[in-house]
């Protein structure tokens, strides 16, 4: 039976997902080669937007630091 679709798994390929963020107008340019979790994204899109990554709830209770 192939695999049509699934929301997160235990397989390699449900956990490891590229994902690009492209911001016009930055000379920001980091790559992150290291494995992070999903749960950096929110924190990490907030510090890109100038905001606090520490006003996020979830980031405080687990300690989430954004990926930059």
């Amino acid at each position: 039976m192939r695999k049509i679709a699934e929301h997160g798994g235990d397989h390699t390929e449900d956990r490891n997902v590229p994902i690009l963020v492209v911001l016009p107008d930055s000379s920001l340019g980091t790559a992150v080669t290291k494995p992070v979790e999903t749960t950096q994204i929110g924190p990490t899109i907030l510090k890109l937007l100038g905001l606090d990554p520490n006003e996020l709830m979830a980031a405080q209770a687990e300690g989430t630091q954004p990926l930059f």
